[in-house]
């Protein structure tokens, strides 16, 4: 092996130590973004699972928790599902730490935590393996880069039975994937709709100014 590639060996390893290259990203660079940056707020530093569904930093993700606000899905007004003209009338809204999904059902939360995304970095979420084995599916869409906010939680139950979700605990991971360079454009320079939400967010529908 000649000299330079040893350099360049070396320099690969430097720059994956820090954080530098591409790809999905570790413990130590999700832990320096929190605390130094902001990227998640509140930031638990390990996992916490003492009798209760684990949450908190992982080896390469970040397990969130769900508020304590719920907003279950229900028909009793035999409203019809518009996603570009969504009404509230298709939800009942609970504050609760045990929320109870009615078969065959949905609920919308959020996060506990606020994230702040580094224009650099995409994020993808996928449902803890715990409320997965009752059939419980956690769906979220990617957390572009740029965007920030409390993400909105949807969580099906697709069992015919009732299931229950429990506030302040985990309910999903997010690993974050870092791109080759920053993108031109990011979610905030084109202003998106979902822009620093907070809350239980339902859809919208970005009007003409």
């Amino acid at each position: 092996m000649t000299q330079s590639a040893k350099i360049n060996d070396n320099d690969i390893e430097t720059r994956a130590a820090e954080g530098a290259l591409p790809g999905i990203m570790p413990d130590h660079w999700i832990r320096e973004q929190s605390i130094n940056h902001g990227m998640i707020d509140p930031f638990v530093e390990k996992q916490t699972a003492e009798g209760k569904i684990s949450y908190g930093l992982s080896s390469y993700g970040y397990d969130s928790r769900c508020s304590n606000e719920f907003k279950i899905f229900t028909n009793v007004d035999n409203a019809i599902v518009d996603p570009k003209n969504f009404t509230s009338d298709s939800f009942v809204d609970r504050k609760t730490d045990v929320c109870i999904i009615p078969p065959n059902s949905f609920v919308l939360t959020r996060s506990v935590e606020y994230f702040r995304i580094p224009k650099d970095v995409l994020v993808i979420c996928l449902g803890k393996s715990t409320y997965a084995r009752c059939g419980l599916i956690v769906n979220v869409t990617p957390l572009e880069p740029g965007w920030e906010g409390h993400v909105t939680l949807e969580i099906s139950n697709t069992t015919p039975l009732p299931a229950k979700v429990y506030a302040n605990e985990g309910v999903a991971q997010f690993l974050f994937f870092k791109g080759s360079s920053g993108c031109e454009v990011s979610y905030a320079d084109r202003d998106g709709k979902y822009m620093k939400q907070t809350g239980v967010t339902l859809p919208r529908i970005k009007k003409d100014k």
